[in-house]
C-alpha cells in the first residue's frame, strides 16, 4: 500500500527527471545522527505535504521518513535551488516536443491568508487588512505555468510583471535555439501602465493589456480564462490555499513544485 502511494505521488517518470537533480546527501562532519533516508521517500513526503496541507509533524509513518528529516531535507533542497531546476527540466521536455505555446503569455495573481506572518507578508486589501501573501503566475498561451513568484498581499500586481518576465527560463525548442520570449503578453487593467508597455516593447513583446476606462475586461476574458484555470489547478494543492510558512522561500518552493506537477501531467498526457 505504501509503495502504491509513493508511485501515485511521485510516478516513475517524474522520479527519473528529479533524481539526477537532487543535491547529494551530506553526512555530519562529526558523524553520528540518524541514518540517511532514500531521496524518493523524502520527495513523496514533500509532495504529500503539498497536496494535503499536512503539517510536518503529522506526516504518516508509511513514508518511513521522520517529520524532522522531511523538513530538513526540504529546506536543504530549497536552498540548493532544486525546485526551480526541476520545473525548468520539465519545461525543457515539454518544449522539446513543441508543447509550449509561445504565441502569448498570460499573467495573473491571487491572494491567500498567512497564518503565521513572516517574510513577504502584508495586509490583504481584499481580506479586511488581515495578513496575507500573493501568488503570481506567468503561463504560456494555453495556461501552462512557466514562472511563479510570491509577494506580500499588499504588493501591486504591476510590480511583479517585470520580475516574472525576466525570470522566464530559456526553454528547449523542437527545432532551433531555446526560447524565452513570448510574442505577446496578455494582462488585465491592473497592469495598465505606460512604463510597463514600453518595457515590454523594448523586449519585442507586444503588450495586450486592457486599458483602464477604455476597454472592457470581458474582451480579454477570451484568453484569460486559461490562466485563471491554471490558478485553480494550483489551489488544488491545499498547501497553497493558506500560507503557514514564515520564510517566503519555502512557500515559493511549494508553489514551484505545484507548477512542476501541473506541467508534468501535461507531459504525461502528451505521451499517452
Amino acid at each position: 500500500m505504501a509503495v502504491d502511494l509513493d508511485r501515485d505521488l511521485v510516478p516513475d517518470g517524474l522520479w527519473e527527471i528529479a533524481a539526477p537533480l537532487i543535491p547529494p546527501f551530506k553526512p555530519r562532519r562529526q558523524g553520528g545522527g540518524t541514518a540517511p533516508v532514500a531521496d524518493r521517500k523524502v520527495f513523496c513526503a514533500i509532495v504529500y505535504a503539498l497536496t494535503t496541507s499536512c503539517a510536518w509533524r503529522r506526516l504518516p509513518p508509511c513514508f518511513g521518513v521522520s517529520p524532522a528529516t522531511a523538513h530538513r531535507r526540504f529546506a536543504a533542497w530549497t536552498r540548493a535551488g532544486f525546485w526551480r531546476r526541476l520545473h525548468n527540466e520539465v519545461l525543457n521536455r515539454l518544449g522539446a516536443v513543441g508543447a509550449i505555446d509561445w504565441s502569448a503569455a498570460l499573467v495573473d495573481s491571487a491572494s491567500v491568508r498567512a497564518k503565521k506572518g513572516g517574510q513577504l507578508v502584508g495586509p490583504n486589501p481584499v481580506d479586511r487588512g488581515k495578513p496575507g501573501a500573493k501568488l503570481h503566475i506567468l503561463t504560456d498561451a494555453q495556461g501552462l505555468p512557466l514562472v511563479t513568484a510570491v509577494s506580500a498581499a499588499n504588493t501591486h500586481d504591476s510590480l511583479a510583471l517585470k520580475p516574472l518576465v525576466a525570470a522566464l527560463p530559456a526553454v528547449r525548442s523542437r527545432r532551433g535555439p531555446r526560447r524565452r520570449r513570448p510574442a505577446k503578453l496578455r494582462a488585465d487593467k491592473g497592469y495598465d501602465y505606460p512604463e510597463i508597455r514600453r518595457w515590454l516593447r523594448n523586449r519585442n513583446i507586444t503588450p495586450k493589456i486592457a486599458r483602464r476606462g477604455i476597454e472592457s475586461s470581458e474582451r480579454l476574458g477570451r484568453y484569460r480564462w486559461k490562466v485563471e484555470r491554471s490558478m485553480s489547478w494550483l489551489f488544488n494543492y491545499r498547501r497553497l490555499t493558506i500560507r503557514y510558512e514564515r520564510k517566503s522561500r519555502y512557500f515559493a518552493a511549494f508553489l514551484s513544485l505545484a507548477a512542476t506537477l501541473i506541467c508534468y501531467k501535461r507531459l504525461v498526457k502528451l505521451a499517452t
